[in-house]
C-alpha cells in the first residue's frame, strides 16, 4: 500500500485563476476595486438567487458585517448553535451582544429548531442557524419562530455553498447570509467571505460600513463609523475562476461523497452524516462518527493512528458553550446540550478535496477497519494510537 500523506484538505486551481490573476495584476487594479470584483458579486448573488453579494476579506467579518448591519449592540442575545466553528459565536461578541447556545438535532446536525423558542429571551434579537458541514439547517421552522417572535435571522452559510433546502439554495433563506472562501472551502481565494441580502437598503448600509463609513455620494465624507472589510479585486479574480467550475467541483465532491458512503458503510462502529430528505448537502468536509464500543477504539485513538499512516484528519468543532470565552455564562444559563457534546467527541473529518483519488479513499477506508480490527482483536492498535 503506498504511504504518500494524504493531506485533509488541498486546494485546486486548475482553471482560469492563473490567467485572472494575471490579469488583474497586469490591470493594476489589485485592491478593492475592479471589474473582478464587480463581477464576482454580480454571479455569487445570482448564484445564491439574491439581489445582492457583498465580498469581504474573511468569513468572519461576513458575519461581523451583517450584524452590524442589523445594528446588533450590547446587552444584545443573539441565539446559535453550540456545534459550529467559534466565528459564529465571536462575531456576536464583537458587537457586544452575548451568544445564547442551543443543541442541535441529531438527523441533521445542525441547530434544532425546537430548542430555538426554549432559548428566546426578552434581549433575544436574532438567531444564526449554522448550515453546518454543508448540510442546511431546518430554515422554515426557524424562520417562522424568528417572524412570530420578532427576530432576524442570518444563514452562517461558510462550510455550505451551493447547498439546498427544499429546493432552494442556500444564502437566500432568511435575511442575510454569509459565507467563506478559506482555502479549504469549495471555493476560495485563500482568505475571503461574502454576505448575500435582498433588502436594498441593508446592502446599501452595509457597503458603506465595509469601506471605512464613506459616503459614497461624497468622496473623504464618513456619516458613520465604518470597517475596513473590503476584499481586493485580485482575489476576486481567483473566485471568478472557481465559478466558472462550479458544476466540476460540485461533481467531484460528490463523487467522493459517493465513495465515502459506498466504503464506510460496511465498518462496524463507523456512522455516516446523517442527510435530512429535504436536504442536498454541500459536499465540502466529509465526517462520520466513530462509536468506541462497536469500532474498537475511541475518535482521537483513530486520529493519532491515521496520522501515523500519513492520513490527516481533523475532529468535529469543539462545543462552544465549554470554551473558556462563554462557558461561564452558558453554566449560568444552565445549557445542558448532550447532542451536541455527543457528536463532538466522536465525529471526524475526513479528507475532502477535488483531487482526491479513489485509490486514496480505499487506502484511508482500509486504514480505518483496520485500525478498528486491530483494537478488538488485541490491545495492540489502542496502545499506538493513545
Amino acid at each position: 500500500m503506498s504511504t504518500h500523506r494524504i493531506p485533509v484538505a488541498s486546494v485546486d486551481l486548475s482553471g482560469n485563476e492563473e490567467r485572472y490573476a494575471l490579469d488583474a495584476i497586469r490591470s493594476t487594479w489589485i485592491s478593492s476595486t475592479g471589474a473582478y470584483l464587480d463581477r464576482f458579486e454580480s454571479e455569487f448573488a445570482a448564484l445564491c438567487d439574491t439581489r445582492s453579494a457583498l465580498a469581504v476579506c474573511n468569513g468572519t467579518v461576513a458575519l461581523h458585517l451583517a450584524l452590524l448591519g442589523l445594528d446588533v449592540r450590547p446587552g444584545d442575545e443573539v441565539i446559535v448553535p453550540s456545534l459550529t466553528y467559534v466565528a459564529t459565536a465571536n462575531a456576536v461578541r464583537y458587537v457586544g451582544a452575548e451568544p445564547v447556545f442551543v443543541d442541535v438535532d441529531p438527523q441533521t446536525w445542525c441547530m434544532d429548531p425546537r430548542r430555538v423558542e426554549e432559548a428566546i429571551t426578552r434581549r433575544t434579537r436574532g438567531i444564526i442557524p449554522v448550515h453546518l458541514l454543508g448540510h442546511p439547517a431546518d430554515m422554515d421552522p426557524i424562520n417562522h419562530i424568528g417572524a412570530v417572535n420578532g427576530l432576524w435571522v442570518v444563514e452562517d452559510a461558510a462550510e455550505a455553498t451551493l447547498a439546498r433546502y427544499k429546493g432552494k439554495v442556500v444564502g437566500g433563506l432568511s435575511d442575510l447570509a454569509t459565507f467563506s472562501f478559506f482555502g479549504n472551502k469549495m471555493f476560495t481565494c485563500g482568505e475571503g467571505g461574502a454576505v448575500t441580502v435582498n433588502d436594498a437598503r441593508l446592502a446599501k448600509r452595509m457597503r458603506i460600513l465595509r469601506g471605512q463609513g464613506m459616503d459614497p455620494q461624497r468622496r473623504y465624507y464618513f456619516p458613520v463609523t465604518g470597517y475596513n472589510f473590503r476584499l481586493t479585486n485580485l482575489a476576486c479574480a481567483i473566485l471568478c475562476a472557481q465559478l466558472e467550475r462550479r458544476e466540476q467541483i460540485l461533481q467531484a465532491r460528490r463523487r467522493i461523497y459517493e465513495v465515502y458512503n459506498a466504503l464506510l458503510s460496511a465498518v462496524p462502529g463507523v456512522t455516516l452524516q446523517p442527510v435530512a430528505p429535504w436536504a442536498e448537502l454541500s459536499p465540502w468536509m466529509y465526517a462520520c462518527r466513530i462509536e468506541p464500543d462497536q469500532f474498537g477504539c475511541t475518535r482521537d485513538q483513530l486520529i493519532g493512528y491515521l496520522a501515523e499512516q500519513q492520513i490527516e484528519t481533523r475532529p468535529m468543532f469543539v462545543p462552544l458553550h465549554g470554551l473558556p470565552p462563554f462557558r461561564e455564562e452558558s453554566s449560568k444559563r444552565g445549557e445542558v446540550l448532550p447532542v451536541t457534546d455527543a457528536i463532538s467527541s466522536t465525529a471526524i473529518m475526513l479528507p475532502t478535496y477535488n483531487q482526491l483519488t479513489e485509490a486514496d479513499q480505499h487506502r484511508i477506508v482500509e486504514t480505518i477497519a483496520q485500525a478498528g480490527k486491530s483494537s478488538l482483536r488485541t490491545t495492540g492498535v489502542s496502545r499506538r494510537v493513545a
